[in-house]
């Protein structure tokens, strides 16, 4: 790497920093309102007449006031107040639900019991940066229930996730908080690339039987600099991690430089003596076509390399995949 494209690094590093932080700030202060706004109506509730005459009145001032702000109907009042005096009494819990979105904060409330089941999976969102999808799929499939009879304790699971270390680089920003800070809902190229990660994701797991998922933006460090990867997977057949870069653009040589530098700093810091060299997935979706191309290690042999193209995904079929998502989140967000 050249001086110039470390120094360009390091500005990268700066602002998605700076916008994390921002990002969990905005966050922080969302959860506080809609907490403050249900000891307030739990207040009035218990200590007044208030009924739902009151609280119908309520809902609508919020929409002639803050009209664009999400969450304010008659049902997600009760369920702010309902979040509210669930974990009042829990000091601990109710200083670590600020540091995840509201969506999966209500499907936690709404989806599951006892408040040790709803701190496990308040924990795992932050130590795992859940999608809303991610966490629904854990909550169905009776993750807490099947940790607690293999384990007998839930905070074991998981790593103590308190400060603000664990989570400088979650993205919990969803439409509560960006109508909370009343921005437009402009369609971004940002936007298209997290939706097709997403999907590609779901896509992966269904499709790879031998692909377990590691993480979504995995931070990687080389020297004081931090890179993030899209998606990282671990593949049990060939005993490697997967590495899948998603550009929107058209292929670009250096989209393998950059995917062989990550790959090296992956079977520096993450790779075990028993596995083998991890390997890269390029996934390029520019307007015209979808290019999927594979990133291996120089120091292959050639029936190494065989053996991966073997067992990893198809690429054709990778290309397909790619084209019918994209196309299908593009269709979906011209129709909003």
């Amino acid at each position: 790497m050249n001086d110039l494209e470390f120094n360009f690094s390091e500005i990268i590093n700066m602002i998605e920093t700076r916008r994390q932080n921002a990002y969990k700030k905005v966050n922080e202060e969302l959860i506080s309102l809609y907490w403050d706004f249900g000891k307030y109506i739990s207040e009035k509730v218990n200590d007044s007449n208030w009924g739902d005459k009151i609280v119908n009145k309520l809902v609508d001032f919020m929409k002639r006031e803050y009209p664009t702000m999400k969450g304010f109907t008659r049902p997600g009042i009760y369920r702010m107040k309902q979040f509210y005096e669930t974990y009042k009494d829990n000091e601990i819990v109710s200083t670590l639900l600020r540091q995840i979105s509201w969506s999966n904060n209500v499907k936690i409330l709404s989806s599951t019991n006892s408040i040790e089941e709803k701190e496990f999976y308040i924990r795992m969102c932050i130590k795992n940066n859940y999608t809303a999808r991610e966490l629904d799929r854990q909550i169905s499939s009776g993750y807490f229930h099947r940790y607690m009879l293999s384990n007998g304790k839930a905070n074991q699971s998981i790593e103590k996730a308190t400060g603000e270390e664990d989570y400088p680089n979650t993205r919990i920003l969803d439409t509560y908080s960006l109508e909370f800070l009343d921005l437009p809902n402009q369609y971004s190229e940002k936007d298209l690339k997290k939706a097709i990660i997403s999907n590609m994701k779901d896509f992966i797991l269904e499709i790879g039987k031998d692909f377990t998922y590691v993480g979504e933006e995995y931070r990687v460090q080389v020297g004081n600099q931090d890179f993030y990867i899209d998606l990282l997977f671990y593949n049990r057949a060939l005993s490697c991690l997967v590495a899948f870069e998603l550009k929107i653009d058209d292929f670009k040589p250096e989209y393998i430089s950059k995917m062989d530098f990550y790959l090296e700093a992956l079977d520096r810091q993450e790779r075990k003596e028993n596995e083998n060299p991890s390997v890269g997935v390029i996934l390029c979706a520019s307007k015209d076509e979808q290019v999927v191309e594979y990133a291996m290690s120089r120091s292959m042999s050639p029936t190494m390399v065989s053996q991966y193209t073997l067992k990893l995904i198809d690429k054709k079929l990778l290309e397909e995949k790619l084209k019918e998502i994209k196309n299908i989140v593009e269709e979906n967000k011209n129709k909003e």
